[in-house]
């Protein structure tokens, strides 16, 4: 077995294995009644709203592959709309059974049926990557800005149990902290990466910075720039529609669905397809908006079946669709 097999099973193995720690810490963690109630509150759905939230999920990646069609474009590579959503959504498949597999996964596929090589493909995804890092940490910031008190209380429960006179003082005091520090690192960051910036970590922060920077210079940064608000809209749009698909759920604001939205994405991160890791970072967030932890973990599950089941159904629909839709071209041609 060579050292890169070894260390991708590695990788899927950790990545599973934090997964299925953590949904048998939160099983831990749940008495008996909140059981009841979260099992109860995921009956209490009310289905026809999934049908919505399918379509804007199954959109949201739909403007991920035009928007990587452009990119595309810069390096002479012409893919047809259909072929570069297909590999886009059989990429997302990939992702969910090995880490980082469906980039290779995308680019491979479309390669293939369009005749072009796959190695031209790889600056466009690290382009695509680098952009959307800044993206989310500008929509953290923003969210930290906007909603300072609640993520001040997450904070706090974080650090400790503390009393109800001074939770808010200390809470306040946390968030500028966390501020101060955010900021420093920063600094700190930049800083490092002039001395280490001919090392391969350096090498790779600098690749990332790269990236970021062509988006600016493409021919069709409008139509770039508009595809990832709607990419990012659509993120947003389905956690806030997720909120009225949940009687106990749907008083929340669209504010709290994007700070939802951002701990959400951290836990995609943080574990094999976001599995245990989401539902519970969901859960933890929605207690500071006052939900019930049960309630917020219910909604949590519910929220990362229906983004995996997108992926799911539209993945295999894309695997069996791809070479039908290739051979008619072909025999059309």
């Amino acid at each position: 077995m060579s050292k890169k097999v070894l260390l991708t099973a590695l990788q899927y193995i950790i990545f599973l294995g934090l997964g299925i720690a953590i949904i048998i810490y939160m099983s831990n963690q749940l008495s008996d009644e909140d059981k009841d109630s979260m099992m109860a509150a995921i009956k209490g759905v009310r289905l026809w709203l999934l049908i919505p939230i399918f379509l804007v999920g199954f959109l949201s990646h739909y403007f991920r592959a035009v928007r990587w069609k452009l990119l595309l474009e810069e390096v002479d590579v012409k893919a047809s709309t259909t072929n570069t959503v297909f590999s886009v959504m059989i990429g997302y498949i990939g992702n969910l059974v090995i880490p980082r597999a469906g980039e290779v996964a995308k680019c491979t596929v479309l390669a293939r049926y369009e005749k072009v090589p796959a190695d031209k493909m790889i600056g466009t995804i690290v382009a695509e990557r680098a952009f959307d890092v800044v993206c989310l940490i500008l929509i953290t910031v923003s969210a930290f800005v906007l909603q300072a008190d609640i993520i001040g209380n997450y904070a706090g429960q974080l650090f400790g149990e503390m009393s109800s006179d001074a939770k808010g003082v200390l809470t306040s005091i946390y968030f500028q902290i966390l501020v101060v520090v955010f900021a420093v690192g920063l600094i700190a960051f930049f800083l490092l990466l002039k001395r280490i910036k001919h090392t391969k970590v350096g090498q790779f922060f600098t690749g990332l910075g790269d990236g970021v920077k062509s988006i600016f210079k493409l021919k069709k940064r409008g139509k770039f720039l508009l595809y990832t608000a709607l990419i990012w809209a659509s993120y947003w749009f389905l956690v806030y529609m997720g909120f009225w698909s949940m009687s106990q759920l749907e008083h929340l604001s669209g504010l709290c669905a994007l700070v939802v939205l951002i701990f959400g994405s951290i836990g995609m991160i943080a574990t094999q397809g976001g599995i245990g890791a989401y539902p519970l970072l969901v859960g933890q967030i929605l207690s500071s908006y006052g939900i019930a932890q049960a309630y917020g973990l219910a909604f949590g599950w519910v929220s990362w079946t229906v983004q995996t089941g997108v992926v799911v159904i539209f993945g295999v629909i894309s695997i069996i669709l791809l070479p039908i839709y290739n051979n008619r071209k072909k025999a059309d041609a």
